[in-house]
């Protein structure tokens, strides 16, 4: 009698065991949302009229920015240190951070979005070997995204695209198809077309295709991470409009790698919902504070 290929297993009370201890798949954590700022006492903001005319500059920027204006700036370098603890402590730290390498004079700029989705913190510093950081430009951006993030990514655009010659490194398959699939879309990229996605995570690519997908597309100096149910890494290319974004989930393990064609990730950007969102919290604060 050849053998029965799906195991018997007894029925009723008594025959089905379980173990003791339940084992669950492990949930998202660290889930950032908004939370208000903890705004200072009202004998804390006496003689502070510098953060006050700051902040409201913002709120300016943020109501016209709610209606499609154009991004706007405002410059902090002027301050006092205690209105600059004020401005800390009303505008905190959001959820989306990013480092933009400038190049000339070892400049980096420093970008957090405030708690107020589309409000970011722009700080500029200068690294010097064997010296301390030091601070030369403090600035509050209004907008989708800093505008520095598309000026650098076009400036990182490489004029000649390199080329591969001889055979190809051991294990590369689909990676070389992939980059001419890229450059093509990118080559055909008009402003206000939908964004092209090429999902790594479901392509049969190897480690060694994903190197050398890397090697022909460039690594350009602007680098975002986006905090939710997990990470998100965002950074340009040396093409046009072409940006690797890589999930994470909260055990920093990749969930979904990508590369998009598009001016700029939609993942990164404050919707036009969130800027007046972020209008009517920001006005609550300068409601209290105008209070106080």
């Amino acid at each position: 009698m050849k053998e029965f290929p799906i195991p018997l297993v007894a029925l009723g009370p008594g025959t089905h065991t379980e173990d003791e201890s339940l084992d669950y798949l492990p949930m998202p954590k660290d889930m950032d949302s908004y939370r208000p700022p903890v705004l200072p006492e009202p004998e804390e903001l006496v003689g502070l009229d510098q953060a006050r005319q700051a902040l409201q500059q913002v709120l300016t920027l943020l109501e016209r920015g709610g209606k499609g204006g154009a991004p706007g700036l405002v410059t902090l370098g002027v301050l006092g240190p205690r209105d600059f603890h004020v401005i800390n402590q009303v505008l905190g730290e959001g959820e989306t951070s990013a480092v933009v390498q400038l190049g000339a004079g070892n400049l980096e700029v420093r970008v957090q979005e405030s708690v107020f989705a589309g409000v970011w913190r722009l700080m500029t510093w200068r690294n010097e070997e064997g010296r301390e950081p030091v601070l030369v430009d403090d600035a509050i951006e209004v907008g989708p995204v800093p505008s520095l993030f598309a000026s650098t990514a076009a400036e990182d655009v490489w004029k000649e695209h390199p080329t591969w010659q001889g055979a190809l490194p051991p294990n590369v398959q689909n990676a070389p198809l992939l980059v001419e699939e890229i450059r093509d879309q990118v080559a055909r990229w008009q402003p206000g077309q939908v964004s092209h996605v090429v999902n790594l995570t479901l392509l049969p690519v190897t480690p060694e295709d994903i190197a050398f997908l890397d090697h022909h597309l460039g690594t350009g100096r602007v680098l975002m991470l986006a905090r939710g149910y997990g990470n998100c890494r965002i950074s340009n290319t040396r093409l046009s409009n072409c940006w690797r974004v890589v999930y994470y989930n909260s055990m920093d393990k990749v969930i979904l790698n990508t590369v998009e064609v598009v001016a700029m990730p939609e993942v990164a950007m404050a919707a036009p919902e969130d800027l007046r969102d972020s209008y009517e919290r920001l006005r609550d604060v300068m409601t209290w504070l105008e209070g106080a």
